[in-house]
């Protein structure tokens, strides 16, 4: 490892780690998001219903969630920058497969999709963690973390401009394809990033339960699962339903909603940015999570109330205010769990934490696509979905007083 005169990594290195695992998280999550976005192209193309969207994102995160309680071990012998490579090429079949254009093909996409998404988490956070000096951890997790947030801004530009200009296949292809190029393209990087693999590391599937274990058994951790299954659910039905929601429940066209998606996603880039800061340098990263988890409790049964009619900035101004909130705290809780984990089980520690937010990301929007077949509204989900992130937030604001 090249490391600095101080004997730490480098800041080449740190920002060269930073870049990778960025791209690689925003390809990750923006690959779970190319079908709900193109949902009203498909629609119509197919004749599928825009609540499938809400299925095929629950049965990708099912997957998901299954392999991130099992991957810590496989990050461990291969390393993690090898986990990420086999992440964006799982990511780009998954894509493939979607664009042929068959239910059951479509139904084998999520799956395939899941288990890449599985693994990018837990390989980032536990490459990140050797690089990263404990001060500026929560910011530089944020600012990793930042690429969800472009991932989804550019589903929200480019997949409804490739949808009309080249149909809703191409979205698919030219992802799949992006996929694929990156996860080659960062071969080099091998060696310096997966200097610390162990080949000799046995996979088991007891590791599964020891991971459930210490995050079950250790209070902080437990904390963290809940507000990962929370906060997760209302990231995930923002990404599955709200350009729908605009689209099919309020008028917008395809594109202008999703202009309005990602000009919220941009905002969020800025806003895990500023709240990694806030957490690194003045106030406790648990009470910066716990204020988080109020904020979009109110962000999202603002969602809801929205009314037909509503003019085009006071939806944009709601829009940011839940992507700020919703989807721009993953750095500061990753970097709280990565502090809190036994060494040399990182990865697999927030694979056990991040497992629950793919819990959420299965149960919300499948929920939330129940509600809209039951009463033809995209609201409610919404509504409902914003008091457990309350109830969480207030949960982490009281520990974080009692632990200062």
């Amino acid at each position: 490892m090249s490391t600095s005169s101080a004997g730490k990594p480098g800041i080449g290195l740190l920002s060269l780690a930073v870049g990778a695992m960025l791209v690689q998280q925003g390809l990750s999550y923006l690959s779970t998001l190319v079908f709900p976005v193109a949902m009203p192209a498909l629609s119509q193309a197919l004749g599928i219903g825009t609540a499938y969207a809400g299925l095929y994102t629950g049965l990708c995160f099912a997957v998901s969630s299954m392999g991130q309680l099992s991957c810590g071990g496989l990050i461990v012998r291969l390393g993690a920058l090898r986990v990420s490579q086999l992440s964006l090429l799982l990511l780009g079949t998954g894509l493939f497969l979607a664009a042929a254009g068959e239910i059951w093909l479509f139904a084998l996409s999520a799956l395939v999709l899941g288990f890449g998404n599985s693994v990018s988490t837990p390989a980032s956070s536990h490459l990140l963690s050797r690089y990263s000096p404990p001060k500026y951890a929560p910011l530089i997790f944020s600012i990793k973390q930042t690429g969800v947030p472009v991932g989804a801004m550019t589903a929200g530009v480019a997949v409804p401009l490739l949808v009309v200009t080249y149909g809703w296949q191409s979205a698919f292809i030219v992802f799949g394809c992006i996929c694929w190029v990156f996860g080659l393209a960062i071969q080099p990087l091998r060696r310096e990033f997966d200097s610390d693999r162990q080949p000799r590391h046995q996979l088991s599937f007891a590791a599964i339960g020891a991971t459930i274990r210490t995050v079950w058994g250790d209070e902080g951790l437990r904390g963290y699962a809940y507000a990962m299954f929370c906060f997760v659910g209302l990231q995930a039905i923002f990404g599955s339903f709200f350009v729908s929601y605009l689209s099919d429940g309020m008028g917008y066209s395809l594109t202008a909603a999703g202009g309005i998606f990602a000009l919220a996603q941009a905002i969020a880039i800025v806003a895990r940015i500023a709240w990694g800061w806030i957490g690194s340098r003045w106030i406790d990263p648990r009470l910066v999570l716990g204020g988080l988890g109020l904020a979009m409790a109110v962000a999202s049964l603002a969602v809801a109330a929205i009314g037909f009619g509503a003019s085009y900035w006071t939806i944009l101004a709601i829009g940011v205010a839940y992507s700020a909130t919703a989807v721009g705290w993953h750095g500061l809780l990753l970097a709280e769990v990565a502090r809190r984990a036994p060494p040399g089980r990182i990865g697999a520690i927030t694979g056990g934490v991040v497992a629950f937010g793919g819990a959420g990301m299965m149960t919300y929007p499948l929920l939330h696509a129940g509600l809209l077949q039951l009463t033809g509204a995209y609201g409610w989900g919404f509504a409902l979905a914003a008091f457990p992130a309350a109830i969480v937030g207030l949960r982490l604001i009281r520990g974080g007083r009692q632990t200062r």
